[in-house]
């Protein structure tokens, strides 16, 4: 019999489970609504789906990187619990994560979501995300990745064991140690500061004219500048445009590190002048667990008071 889009509907607002599970249990039982929800509990799927109701916002960021450094990943895979985040079992499945986005081809996390499982035959991504909440009892969500393909060299740093995880692509004609130590360095300036671009250039316009605006702002509401002429209120206003820039800019940043003033564009040329090679920061990508997640609000006290009752 042919199963309808309404059927298909309920049985995923009964059981939560995914829709083309749905279908799979619908055309299973012959449309039988009670055997199709039966069904969906014997694979498991209605329980990981139960559980997938519950904020995941803990959990860990892996990177994988190739043995040339033409080719990396990066992933956030979440948890519900910090616990969780710290068991052996996660964070082996979450290295296999990051090693399925390694050799993906999806644009986008629905299509990674939707392709074979590499690590097994029969399976997709989704179904042994499933097997493992069933596993390890809570909810768990593969909840962004990237990849990085390049002629020149990437190079990863992880923070706090997986709370951070950046990637740095640059164009470079050399896989030194002192190349790969300083993109390191670079790496880890990303996880400290979180810059949002990689130099004033790739800053699009928008972005400028509506700061500007805020700022301009801010200076006719000020008494300070009450009487001063447009044009001096206008160099203000850019030079605190450019220090904000500065803040927000890699390359335009102080090198954390340094013992001097230099900003991060002048330490990365002059690892590649004392080298004698072509070396400049082109990209980068920096996770953070959780950020942006509504994180629940744990009360142990008030969790067994209510058990007692």
């Amino acid at each position: 019999m042919a199963i309808t889009a309404s059927q298909v509907k309920e049985l995923r607002e009964m059981t939560g489970a995914g829709m083309m599970d749905c279908k799979k249990a619908l055309t299973n039982t012959e449309g039988d609504m009670e055997a199709a929800v039966e069904w969906l509990r014997e694979n498991g799927l209605a329980k990981a789906a139960k559980k997938s109701g519950r904020i995941a916002a803990e959990g860990i960021v892996t990177v994988d990187v190739s043995e040339d450094g033409k080719t990396a990943s990066i992933v956030e895979v979440n948890s519900e619990t910090d616990f969780v985040a710290k068991n052996e079992k996660f964070q082996e499945y979450v290295a296999e994560v990051a090693a399925q986005a390694k050799s993906t081809n999806a644009a986008n996390i629905e299509e990674f979501m939707a392709e074979p499982w590499a690590a097994e035959d029969g399976q997709s991504v989704e179904d042994k995300l499933k097997a493992m909440i069933a596993v390890i009892g809570e909810n768990m969500n593969i909840r962004r990745f990237e990849k990085i393909t390049t002629d020149g060299l990437v190079v990863s740093y992880i923070h706090a064991g997986g709370k951070i995880g950046v990637l740095v692509e640059a164009e470079t004609d050399s896989d030194s140690d002192a190349v790969k130590e300083c993109l390191k360095n670079v790496a880890m300036q990303v996880a400290a500061l979180n810059p949002k671009y990689v130099s004033s250039d790739d800053v699009d316009e928008d972005y400028k004219e509506h700061e500007k605006h805020v700022l301009l702002e801010q200076a006719k509401n000020d008494p300070k500048n009450e009487g001063k002429p447009d044009n001096i209120i206008e160099k203000m206003i850019m030079g605190r445009l450019n220090k904000e820039l500065k803040e927000v800019c890699l390359l335009e940043q102080l090198y954390v590190k340094a013992e001097n003033k230099e900003n991060v564009k002048q330490y990365v040329e002059s690892v590649a002048k004392s080298e004698g090679v072509t070396l400049a920061v082109k990209r980068f990508v920096r996770f953070e667990t959780g950020e942006g997640l509504e994180k629940k609000e744990e009360d142990f006290a008030a969790e067994v008071a209510a058990q007692m009752k």
